[in-house]
């Protein structure tokens, strides 16, 4: 592991993460008590919450928001604007449950998809830009719509 990001750039809040060689962070992002693996690339307006982890040779574009409970392993691709959300009933006051969220080797998520929490999303898939992901999508399976469902054809 290195001590930072390879490249410079103004308006980073980086804290307590674990890098690998050669990852790439954009401006305007927000890295705080995550671990990112080799040759990763960090788009701008990005933010991973504590506790998320992202693998090596993955690409996160710009304005994804990855939260606590995720897990991305190597080689995913996380579109413009994807966001997860890591619980299904979320309270301002109460208790509410952290749901793991993995995405597994070799993935592609769209631009604008929504990944709720408690989903496993296998190595190979394609989900389509925009779509929502309520339940696990397979290996190789490609998933559009909202709720996303398996593309027929």
């Amino acid at each position: 592991m290195v001590d930072g990001p390879v490249n410079d750039a103004p308006y980073r809040l980086i804290e307590e993460v674990t890098f690998g060689e050669n990852v790439v962070v954009f401006s305007f992002t927000n890295l705080y008590g995550c671990e990112i693996g080799d040759n990763t690339r960090i788009g701008p307006f990005v933010e991973i919450q504590r506790g998320a982890r992202i693998g090596a040779n993955c690409k996160i574009q710009s304005h994804a928001f990855i939260c606590s409970g995720v897990e991305i392993e190597d080689e995913v691709f996380v579109g413009h604007g994807v966001v997860f959300v890591n619980d299904k009933y979320p309270r301002v006051d109460g208790d509410w449950e952290q749901l793991p969220i993995a995405v597994e080797r070799g993935a592609s998520l769209g631009s604008g998809a929504v990944i709720l929490g408690g989903v496993r999303i296998g190595p190979r898939a394609l989900v389509g830009a925009g779509a929502v992901v309520v339940r696990d999508v397979g290996s190789g399976e490609t998933v559009v719509g909202n709720p996303a469902r398996p593309l027929e054809g």
